[in-house]
């Protein structure tokens, strides 16, 4: 017995078998009618009309019945090459309970379903009248889920997880200086000495902090997005530039050297040397406040180990 499909007033009513396209008539493709198919659908996954499918099939009653397993002539490209069905949308289905006044034209409205979809969800035909509180399953177009924006790799920084914003920032910076020509280490080293003398700090202790922050190498950006030879944030270089009374570019190696060198200033003449050091890497405020965490103890025990080393003559260049 053959599962039969009716359109009535307009409404295709699905039936339910596997669809299979073959080769068919030159200039069309052919499609086996699966259980759930409707012309109105099959139409609209061919770029066709059902007027076209009608005329075409010879369908009986314009239209009114198709049957799983009929096979329809569907309009083709090319002589052997059939068309390629259209992806459908994946459909899930909620649970509706019927309100008085409610229509099955008006609930199938209000999910943007077809009326004929949703009596077939719920094996009724258009003659059935519903009633207020009967449960209606309703198809519904399920929708992809968002993927979730793609998180930035590597925004993990001394233990610590830096915004996309931060992290954004600190990649520009990254990408700048290596287009960039800029100083060689020794060359650095001998701006770090001059710069220090100039206001004052320990040389060895300014060489230290920059060895251990950067090896003394300019292009050097972390996720945090210190910068530079002396790995300074911004905000520490808007800091250091309203005390040099100009503002400082810390993508230069000269500005960038003068932003530590003042900040060291700042912290030595403000706290002894251990704390002025956790200060550099801490924040002055942070290490009077909550101590030394147990990263910085290791980074106040590192630079104050160069720096002894550097004041033998130590000379990590040869």
């Amino acid at each position: 017995m053959r599962s039969v499909v009716r359109i009535l007033t307009g409404i295709a009513v699905p039936v339910l078998t596997a669809a299979v396209i073959t080769a068919g008539s030159p200039g069309f493709g052919a499609y086996k009618v699966k259980d759930g198919d409707t012309l109105s659908h099959i139409a609209s996954r061919y770029g066709t009309s059902v007027k076209t499918l009608v005329a075409l099939n010879n369908l009986p009653g314009n239209g009114n019945a198709i049957y799983a397993g009929e096979v329809l002539k569907i309009p083709g490209k090319g002589s052997t090459t059939a068309a390629r069905p259209a992806k459908r949308s994946q459909l899930g289905r909620v649970t509706y309970i019927v309100k008085p006044g409610d229509t099955i034209s008006k609930i199938a409205k209000r999910y943007k379903c077809s009326q004929a979809n949703l009596l077939a969800a719920n094996k009724l035909r258009s003659s059935d009248r519903i009633y207020a509180g009967k449960p209606l399953q309703v198809p519904v177009k399920i929708r992809p889920k968002a993927k979730a924006p793609a998180k930035n790799k590597n925004n993990t920084f001394a233990g610590r997880t830096y915004a996309d914003h931060i992290v954004a920032r600190a990649n520009r910076n990254r990408a700048i200086l290596k287009n960039r020509k800029l100083p060689t280490r020794s060359q650095l080293r001998s701006l770090i000495v001059s710069t220090s003398k100039r206001y004052g700090v320990d040389p060895e202790l300014a060489l230290a902090v920059s060895w251990q922050e950067s090896g003394w190498k300019q292009r050097v950006v972390s996720p945090a997005n210190a910068v530079g030879a002396m790995q300074v944030i911004p905000s520490t270089g808007k800091f250091a530039s309203s005390i040099v009374g100009r503002e400082l570019d810390l993508l230069r190696p000269q500005d960038n050297v003068i932003a530590g060198v003042v900040l060291l200033d700042r912290l030595t003449g403000a706290a002894r040397l251990d704390i002025a050091v956790a200060g550099y890497y801490q924040g002055l405020g942070g290490v009077r406040k909550n101590g030394m965490y147990p990263d910085t103890k290791l980074y106040v025990k590192n630079v104050l180990r160069i720096k002894a080393q550097l004041e033998r003559g130590w000379d990590p260049l040869r």
